[in-house]
């Protein structure tokens, strides 16, 4: 799941090396928050427009962990 993450993220930047995932441990209910941090100039470019692009890729992810049976969340720092 980090690595699809990664992946997504570090596609949609200028600076792919200043992406990073991290995992927090799962919450009581089993969902686990996975933290994205990217360069200062490149939130816009995560962010989009109304947050279209932040929607999208957590949509991805809920359909990746779902296939799993895990619960996920994602939040951009």
């Amino acid at each position: 799941m980090q690595e699809l993450l990664l992946a997504v993220a570090r596609g949609l930047v200028d600076e792919p090396d200043a992406v990073t995932v991290t995992v927090d441990d799962p919450r009581e209910d089993g969902t686990v928050v996975y933290h994205l941090s990217v360069a200062e100039g490149d939130m816009g470019r995560v962010i989009g427009k109304q947050g279209r692009i932040a929607k999208a890729i957590r949509v991805v992810m809920r359909a990746a962990a779902v296939r799993k049976g895990q619960k996920v969340l994602v939040e951009i720092d």
